[in-house]
């Protein structure tokens, strides 16, 4: 069962020394970039190995469950970004779509347009990865970090209500404790779960704390995940601090052979 850790994809030989499987790359300011201008390029990377997973899809500034952003916008930038994530990802690499900011819909736009929105932005995502073998999976996030999509089940309601097929859910500790989401909920569920992200307690490494990472993991196994598990939290010393956290992750997981 491979475990990882969310850094910069420069950071990649230092988490596979520490002793990560894999590194999941963050995009935004990593792989893509802005110009002065406000339009968005792809930054050169070399990693010596292709990346499985990637995280932080879009930036704060584009606001991509607003109807009065042009759809133009946020598929020029998705088409950039993607392309960038293409040229160093594995073959079916995962790409999470969490992006608290972009996607919060806010106070002045109705509920039901915003939601339509990111509906549409999510399938244009999902058909733009599917076109570089690349998989698109949805993050609920906390209501502190977004007004749209705070839990594993709220999401699997999301993606039924809009008929969106093929996007799978990702099941983030750090949001599911925040949220109090029922990790009953997640067995039931772990058949649509396509990604796994884990922390301690306040987003502290694995190990740390004292989040019941065993019983989340658990959860999900019961209910049929077998894919990996990445490390998403804050770090002093990533190479100091990962070899112990990612210790302490494969002892709490049941599904670790």
């Amino acid at each position: 069962m491979p475990y990882g850790v969310i850094a910069p994809i420069d950071q990649q030989e230092t988490a596979l020394a520490a002793g990560a499987d894999y590194l999941e790359s963050t995009i935004v300011g990593v792989l893509v970039d802005a110009e002065d201008d406000g339009r968005w390029r792809p930054v050169h990377a070399a990693p010596a190995h292709r990346v499985p997973s990637f995280a932080i899809l879009v930036p704060g500034t584009l606001r991509v469950s607003d109807p009065s952003v042009p759809i133009r916008e946020v598929s020029s930038y998705l088409e950039v970004a993607l392309d960038a994530i293409a040229a160093v990802a594995e073959p079916g690499a995962k790409i999470v779509f969490g992006s608290g900011a972009a996607r919060t819909i806010g106070p002045e736009i109705p509920v039901a347009e915003g939601s339509a929105r990111f509906a549409e932005v999510l399938v244009i995502a999902r058909d733009a990865a599917w076109a570089r073998d690349l998989e698109i999976v949805l993050e609920p996030l906390n209501a502190g970090e977004s007004d749209l999509i705070h839990s594993v089940q709220e999401a699997a309601g999301f993606l039924d209500a809009h008929d969106i097929q093929g996007v799978r859910i990702v099941a983030d500790l750090y949001h599911v404790q925040l949220e109090g989401e029922s990790f009953d909920v997640l067995e039931r569920l772990a058949g649509r779960i396509g990604h796994v992200h884990v922390a301690d307690s306040g987003r502290i490494p694995p190990g740390q704390g004292d989040w019941p990472l065993s019983d989340f993991l658990a959860a999900l196994r019961r209910g049929g995940y077998r894919e990996g598990v990445t490390i998403e939290c804050s770090w002093k010393d990533l190479a100091a601090e990962l070899p112990a956290a990612l210790a302490a992750v494969r002892e709490a997981d049941p599904g670790a052979a």
